[in-house]
């Protein structure tokens, strides 16, 4: 079957009779059934998916489906869906059902979605590699020997190889963003508090975002417009407007104002490569009109160490709940209360979430506490004052997704640390709150892709939407 790359060449092809849903349905079942060594789902809900795709297909010819109809999509381990087992990746919680609907999965429902499996991601959405799980590492679809990137690693790979239209991921300090620049993809996080997180298994409360992996700015976009707007489930959604994003993606052709950070291009760590498209990019669209100026960015090298304080700290407080007792794994080695909740966290945990749980730990312990926890957020709070600043005067900010392409798969971690660092350009969007995307604007002489970051003012999406539309076209 043809290789459809959006939505819209699907409804055109449904409406003119060339496929179905339950065709491109079948499609997508096969593919992933070929290319089943990428290790990108870990669960593929099979027969449910044809008895829905033949539903929406009796909706689609009386004119009652919904917006989403023909849309195929994936969602990640971490993301509730009722009556499916969700296990964020984990030994810890191998086994165990969902009792309810996360928001986004009942709002994609509505509009007539078809989710066709459970994705492969970094255990509790920790690392930047998707080897972290306990369900094996994921490959990248471009070149198998790579990593797919992570947290979201099987999402990414999962829409860059075919297995779907398009897939949900979650966004801590990266982990929809980074893969996709990795795999080719289009990765978006919205601003904290557009999406619910309700239904969502917590990494980090104040940084979790949920958003969109896509081939199109038009996908992304009308995802986002579904599954964002206030929650009665969750108190931190924001009152804000929700636009019809999918609709006024060719709207502001005036030129922007765009700062990009000097600091990007001086770091070493930085492939040469990546500097010199990007900046030829930034040549490009001043030679198109639009006014791009650099600035400096004094805070670049606390960004991962305040990020990992504080989502550290998060972790420890929201893993504490998985012990054994009421839910997912227990230590058959266990034989009282005490040794029920140690040995099962021991075996049930991988190391670097133990590692994450004990650095949490100890920066929230006594005499600690002050020292670390809360001179991070002292940190945070300057630098959402700073990037405030500059999106005052600026209209986006521009940076390289990350500083390299995927490496390659298996190589050992002797100094997580070093891995930590992958997180360098995309916390930033994290630890203010603000909106950004990750685009495939780039490919590098070594044949793999790597991304454009646009960072936009908080609930500007419909604005961010429509400037990368733009480059898509353009560069």
């Amino acid at each position: 079957m043809k290789f459809y790359r959006s939505l819209s060449s699907i409804k055109k092809a449904i409406k003119a009779n060339e496929i179905s849903c339950l065709s491109l349905t079948k499609s997508y079942l096969n593919n992933i059934e070929r290319l089943k060594d990428l290790n990108a789902f870990i669960e593929v809900f099979t027969e449910e998916v044809i008895i829905r795709a033949k539903k929406i297909d009796i909706k689609i010819k009386t004119g009652k489906a919904g917006k989403l109809a023909g849309m195929v999509i994936g969602i990640k381990d971490n993301i509730c869906y009722k009556n499916h087992k969700v296990s964020a990746a984990s030994k810890i919680l191998n086994g165990f059902v969902s009792l309810y609907n996360s928001t986004v999965v009942e709002r994609l429902l509505d509009e007539d979605a078809i989710i066709i499996g459970r994705l492969n991601c970094d255990e509790f959405a920790m690392g930047s590699t998707n080897q972290n799980s306990f369900y094996g590492h994921v490959k990248n679809p471009i070149n198998v020997s790579m990593v797919p990137g992570g947290s979201s690693g099987g999402a990414s790979a999962a829409v860059a190889a075919n297995l779907c239209l398009a897939t949900l991921g979650s966004d801590t300090g990266g982990s929809i963003r980074q893969p996709a620049s990795f795999c080719g993809t289009i990765g978006l996080k919205p601003t904290y508090s557009r999406v619910s997180r309700f239904g969502l298994i917590a990494f980090a409360s104040s940084f979790d975002q949920i958003g969109p992996i896509t081939n199109t700015i038009e996908d992304a976009a009308i995802i986002l417009e579904v599954i964002s707007g206030k929650d009665n489930y969750d108190s931190t959604t924001s009152i804000e407007k929700v636009y019809q994003y999918s609709k006024t993606l060719y709207d502001n052709k005036l030129p922007k104002r765009i700062a990009y950070f000097s600091e990007c291009f001086d770091r070493d760590a930085t492939d040469k490569e990546v500097k010199s498209l990007i900046l030829r990019q930034i040549q490009e669209l001043i030679k198109q009109g639009h006014i791009l100026d650099p600035i400096s960015f004094s805070y670049l090298d606390y960004l991962v160490p305040a990020y990992y304080v504080l989502t550290t700290a998060e972790a420890s407080s929201n893993l504490a709940r998985f012990g054994g007792v009421h839910y997912g794994f227990r230590s058959k080695k266990a034989k009282d209360s005490n040794s029920t909740f140690i040995k099962t966290r021991t075996e049930g945990f991988g190391k670097e979430v133990q590692r994450r749980i004990m650095s949490g730990t100890f920066v929230l312990s006594a005499g600690y506490h002050d020292e670390y926890y809360k001179k991070a957020q002292k940190v945070r709070r300057l630098i959402q004052n700073k990037i405030k600043d500059i999106l005052s005067y600026y209209d986006f900010i521009l940076t390289p997704t990350t500083p390299h392409t995927a490496f390659e798969l298996g190589i050992e971690v002797k100094n997580p640390v070093s891995m930590y660092l992958e997180d360098i350009f995309t916390v930033l969007a994290n630890l203010s709150g603000n909106p950004a995307i990750s685009l495939p604007l780039n490919k590098h002489s070594n044949g793999m892709p790597f991304g454009t970051q646009i960072i936009a003012k908080p609930f500007k999406e419909k604005e961010l939407l429509s400037f990368s539309q733009s480059l898509m076209n353009t560069l």
